[in-house]
């Protein structure tokens, strides 16, 4: 059999196996869609929530898109599926994502020093925290057992925190060195990191914070772009992501933008903290993007690094980013804060599902199911098993740790149960 018709006939299979798995998987039912749109009916009339725009989407095409309430209460205008989120630490996935793309193309590899970059680095320390004789306590530094790598930046095991996690000389250390004090770009910020100490020796323990935003700075040092131009570049504008951005140029734009209500004092700090570095393109949190742009991007993760017949990762990346590099056999240990969640694992900026957890009954979802969410309360999920996407696109920092655990629950009560739990 010559290559191409061996080609072509592979693919046909391909494709027939890809209907009949589908054919094979239920569609939501209408009762459930019918529930999610009471819960946020009621979250909305009730106060607690301005608006919210919900996807689920199954074999690539959207079976529920509605939108409630307003974008912002200051100007009444309606909700609509084109309005802009902040997306917070949904920008993670997309920075690895660009990350990834590096090492496919042999210009990154996961055990380089991060140093190699950001000379910084090749100084910093590791503090331990001591107690005197007295009882006082005082931070020593020691030397890393090794250098931080692209990994740890990858898998959040670098011991770079952010200044609420942690012990308290870890929030004081971040806290005096004034982090976001002045103007600021991608690489002034990462050596202004560099210059703290890690808060735990590399490679032994999952720990939230800035790690992506260093990872932002390396791909801006090996691409020779800013952050913005290489993601547009390779991922914004091939997957047709057109309103995902660091920074809003124009009056549409920012008529778009969702607001958090008056009293969300957490979420109106970020923002303005955002405007006031809008030369920050900050790879772990600060991306703006729609519910649609943001359905492309985890439809490209459901197909294996595909979409619309362009490859953005090769099928053994793929595989890395979104297998699990934090579980049994690695050596890292979990934080306190272990955001991916009981029965989760930690992939390179996503957190993969690899068992059923301690809860009984465990929490709905699938073996092998991708997720992130972020401290604005947007959330996604990519579930191979039901073939499916969901997106939850809301601004709330105060409401969001009830509202998350409830969308999901929602969407997965729209499949018999045993497709519900892992």
């Amino acid at each position: 059999m010559k290559r191409r018709e061996f080609l072509v006939g592979a693919a046909l299979l391909a494709g027939t196996m890809a209907r009949s798995r589908a054919a094979d998987i239920p569609a939501p039912s209408s009762d459930g869609l019918d529930r999610i749109t009471a819960y946020f009916d009621n979250e909305v009339t009730s106060g607690r929530l301005p608006g919210v725009v919900v996807l689920v989407q199954q074999h690539g095409k959207p079976v529920y898109l509605k939108t409630f309430g307003v974008r912002d209460t200051r100007t009444g205008l309606a909700m609509t599926s084109d309005t802009i989120f902040a997306i917070h630490s949904m920008t993670k996935p997309v920075t690895c994502l660009g990350a990834m793309m590096l090492i496919d193309q042999g210009k990154l590899a996961l055990t380089d020093s991060v140093s190699k970059y950001i000379p910084l680095f090749a100084d910093t320390k590791v503090g331990l925290e001591v107690t005197n004789p007295d009882g006082t306590l005082k931070v020593d530094l020691v030397a890393p057992v090794r250098p931080v790598n692209i990994e740890d930046l990858l898998r959040h095991t670098s011991g770079i925190s952010y200044d609420y996690i942690g012990g308290k000389w870890v929030e004081q250390a971040y806290k005096a060195a004034n982090i976001f004090e002045g103007q600021f770009d991608n690489r002034e910020f990462a050596q202004r990191i560099a210059r703290l100490p890690l808060a735990r020796q590399p490679g032994t323990l999952w720990r939230y914070g800035h790690s992506t935003d260093v990872l932002g700075s390396v791909i801006e040092i090996i691409s020779g772009q800013t952050l913005y131009a290489f993601l547009k570049q390779r991922i914004f504008d091939p997957l047709g992501m057109s309103s995902t951005k660091f920074a809003l140029a124009t009056e549409d734009e920012l008529a778009r933008m969702a607001r958090p209500l008056p009293n969300d004092n957490i979420l109106l700090a970020a923002e303005r903290e955002r405007l006031d570095h809008p030369e920050w393109q900050s790879g772990g949190g600060g991306l703006l993007s729609t519910i649609t742009d943001y359905q492309r991007f985890s439809q490209m993760l459901l197909n294996g690094g595909e979409f619309d017949g362009k490859r953005y990762l090769s099928p053994a990346a793929f595989k890395a980013m979104t297998t699990d590099h934090v579980g049994p056999g690695s050596g890292v240990g979990r934080d306190y804060f272990y955001f991916p969640g009981d029965g989760f694992g930690y992939g390179y900026g996503l957190a993969v599902r690899t068992d059923p957890g301690n809860a009984k009954p465990p929490p709905p979802g699938s073996l092998g199911e991708l997720k992130w969410d972020s401290g604005s309360g947007t959330y996604f999920g990519v579930d191979p098993k039901l073939d499916m996407v969901y997106l939850l696109m809301q601004q709330t920092q105060n409401e969001r740790s009830r509202i998350t655990p409830a969308f999901k629950a929602l969407v997965y009560e729209c499949y018999p149960s045993e497709l519900r739990r892992p």
